[in-house]
């Protein structure tokens, strides 16, 4: 039987996890005018919740000077991701903010802004080895905290910080700027770029979970169990996925499923506490939030709930075979069996596992919602050069799930259904003033030619400027209550191309949609609306504007 699991573990290693499933690859690439890696150590404390005693953080950083006047004037703080063995260093950060063939840090660097990329290293401190990229969101934030006060005391002028926060970089800045303020810690900082960051749970498919840790703990063999520990079971993943294995274990069990426990749930005395502590904080209050977001605005999915993702016999040779089989999370209100894993020698069974999820009525699993996506092949390194692996690969159905749900990037928290195209400014609460989402499903933290725009935009402070005209004015309604049309005042001094308008009711339902080219000075709709609350929301080449109508 160990010759079985020692073939099979390394089928579904997640040795490449850390990187390929929380930070998108990153290019390797010469970087100009580079300076001296320098660590930092926080001097705020933190105690993590399965903690004797708290820890100061460390971290390192390393500045790059812009190349028009070589001052630190203009800091914009890069942050690191979830990176459990620090496999990503500085260089791989600076080169994560590529896009087709330009560099968001080149860019910004060519027009007098400074780029500040902060790391989360591996450390000892008070006795306790600390993994930084898989440790404590909060002690990641006290490092950044003290990195900001410094680069506020060493910069010349008076110029605020920019801090972009890339996956799970977006919560610590996010924690950091709010924990400032509530502390009277003042962050001097302008603007706060959240980039596809889990503000609601991040998610890898819990039956992708099921089956690395059976193998992991079945096989017993310490690397594999370090992986599980060290990734899946770090507290960084433990307070930030959605749905976590340790959740569903059988009491003095390390791998079998308590048939009782199949629906979503958090890593106990982790998930919960942490979002309600985040929740808490809220966002910053002083500073400019805004969002860039890899899910698709239009509730494109990723896959279908329930499908089946693989199934398949491997074949390892010398009479040694394996059935697996997983399936993404059901559909609303169903079960399926997530998990399957039966081991043959010679035909002979020696080995079997199942799994189960369940999803909740309101919504379907999260697995195959609109998102930052991550795949499975990227986690398994593309197969390399182990045919088996490849083998596995080759079978999937499904190989993209989401990552980061969109409304988790949105942090749009008066929502429980993750397949709802969001309505930021109508019926969906955000925290962020300005968002860039595309109409597709995107790789997780992937930059593209759009969202690079938007990111500079804001940087240069475009979107800062006073406009030409006030575009609240742009769309009004004529006479609010309505009566058998709903009247739009257009502005005159504005130009209108085309519009999309969809009305929707206090449920979030879509009861009318039409679309208007060229415009003048009117928009009439008609319509045939009962007497209550609607939300008329607006879409054309300026933004998304959302009106309150009543209907009489």
């Amino acid at each position: 039987m160990k010759l079985i699991f020692t073939l099979l573990l390394s089928v579904i290693s997640i040795g490449g996890i850390a990187q390929s499933t929380f930070m998108h690859p990153s290019p390797d690439r010469p970087i100009q005018n580079r300076n001296v890696v320098t660590p930092i150590t926080a001097t705020i404390s933190y105690q993590g919740y399965d903690e004797a005693q708290a820890y100061f953080g460390e971290g390192e950083y390393e500045i790059f000077l812009d190349n028009v006047d070589g001052i630190l004037d203009k800091p914009i703080i890069v942050l690191d991701g979830f990176d459990p063995g620090d496999g990503r260093d500085i260089t791989g950060l600076y080169n994560s903010l590529s896009f087709g063939g330009n560099n968001l840090a080149d860019i910004v660097r060519d027009e007098g802004f400074d780029i500040v990329v902060l790391n989360a290293p591996q450390y000892t401190t008070g006795g306790k080895d600390i993994d930084g990229g898989a440790d404590y969101i909060q002690r990641n934030a006290m490092v950044l905290v003290e990195l900001i006060n410094l680069m506020n005391d060493q910069k010349v002028g008076d110029e605020e910080l920019v801090v972009l926060g890339p996956s799970m970089g977006g919560l610590i800045a996010r924690y950091a700027l709010s924990y400032m303020e509530q502390n009277s810690l003042d962050p001097e900082t302008r603007l706060y770029i959240s980039f596809d960051s889990p503000h609601r749970g991040a998610n890898i498919p819990i039956s992708l979970q099921y089956l690395i840790n059976y193998l992991a703990q079945e096989l017993g063999d310490p690397d594999a169990l370090a992986i599980v520990e060290n990734v899946l079971n770090s507290a960084a993943a433990k307070e930030m996925l959605y749905d976590h294995l340790l959740a569903h274990l059988q009491a003095g069990s390390t791998y079998l499923q308590d048939p009782t426990k199949l629906l979503p749930e958090g890593a106990p005395d982790f998930r919960d506490a942490f979002q309600g502590e985040l929740d808490a904080l809220g966002f910053p209050q002083t500073v400019r939030n805004v969002a860039m977001v890899n899910g698709s605005s239009q509730g494109t999915t990723t896959g279908d709930p329930g499908m089946l993702v693989v199934d398949t016999t491997l074949d390892f040779g010398s009479g040694a075979t394996a059935d697996v089989a997983l399936r993404f999370t059901p559909e609303a209100g169903l079960t399926n069996t997530s998990t399957s894993f039966d081991s043959f020698l010679f035909g002979i069974p020696i080995g079997s596992f199942d799994a189960s999820a369940r999803s909740f009525a309101f919504t379907d699993g999260v697995d195959a919602s609109p998102g930052g996506t991550s795949n499975i092949s990227a986690a398994l390194e593309g197969g390399g050069t182990n045919p088996v692996i490849q083998d596995f690969i080759d079978a999937l159905n499904q190989d993209e799930y989401s990552f980061i749900p969109v409304l988790s990037a949105l942090a749009i928290d008066n929502e429980n259904d993750w397949y709802v195209a969001p309505d930021i400014g109508g019926i969906h609460n955000s925290a962020f003033v300005n968002t860039y989402i595309p109409s597709e499903n995107e790789s997780h933290v992937e930059i593209t030619a759009a969202s690079a725009q938007f990111a500079l935009d804001e940087i240069r402070g475009i979107i800062l400027a006073a406009p030409e005209f006030d575009l609240s004015k742009r769309y009004q309604l004529a006479m609010n209550p309505v009566e058998e049309t709903i009247e739009l005042q257009l502005d005159l001094g504005m130009d209108y191309s085309s519009a999309d308008l969809k009305v929707f009711n206090v449920t979030g339902q879509e009861l009318l949609s039409l679309n208007v080219t060229s415009p003048s000075n009117r928009i009439t709709i008609s319509h045939n609306l009962g007497s209550g609350l609607y939300f008329l929301n607006i879409q054309d080449e300026t933004g998304r504007y959302s009106l309150k109508l009543l209907v009489r």
